[in-house]
């Protein structure tokens, strides 16, 4: 079995742009209010999610490895 993630986004940061739904529609969605929310917030490890995160303009996504917290984006520094 793969490794597992949690997604969040922190919607006091979003700003609608739609950036993670172009890389990664799959994994996220605009509501009414153009704000971000992961389709799931427990999925497993997806490269295109990576992007999404890496991609938001103003790093409003975070990833963390499910069951340990370990962080996946943005990582440690």
């Amino acid at each position: 079995m793969g490794d597992r993630w949690q997604v969040e986004v922190d919607r006091s940061l979003c700003i609608g742009s739609g950036m993670c739904v172009n890389a990664a529609a799959e994994g996220f969605r605009l509501d009414s209010a153009r704000q971000s929310h992961p389709v799931s917030p427990e999925t497993d490890a997806d490269e295109e999610v990576l992007a999404a995160a890496e991609g938001c303009p103003v790093e409003a996504i975070s990833i963390v490895m499910r069951g340990s917290g370990e962080p996946v984006f943005p990582p440690e520094e």
